[in-house]
């Protein structure tokens, strides 16, 4: 009898302790794989260059909707976090673009290229 009672506390123990490692080992798998913003934020935004701020690293763009920011269409100015994806750019070209939220309200170009 008493090895009965040592083999239903083990199975219960047992029982308890399965729930637990699965939800540890979901929440594990979880943090591994890629977050939807992070994949999101590498997404390319339509464009077309307004105006350019060279001075202040800064590019008003008329764009579509900027699905990693949650965004409508307009038009606004953005810093860029490299000034050299300036180069060769005018107004009236027609961009792709990716941004990010930098921070205090502003938002930055992390990469741009012209579109075909």
């Amino acid at each position: 009898m008493k090895n009965r009672s040592l083999d239903l506390v083990a199975a219960l123990a047992l029982a308890a302790a399965v729930p637990a490692f699965a939800q540890d080992h979901a929440a594990h798998g979880a943090a591994s794989a890629p977050a939807p913003a992070a994949a999101e934020a590498t997404a390319w935004t339509q464009g077309e260059v307004r105006r350019i701020d060279a001075a202040n690293a800064r590019l008003t763009l008329r764009h579509g909707e900027i699905r990693n920011l949650n965004m409508p269409p307009m038009t606004m100015a953005f810093s860029l976090r490299d000034p050299a994806l300036l180069q060769g750019l005018k107004v009236g070209d027609k961009v792709r673009f990716t941004a990010v939220d930098a921070g205090g309200g502003q938002l930055a170009i992390t990469a741009l290229e012209k579109s075909p």
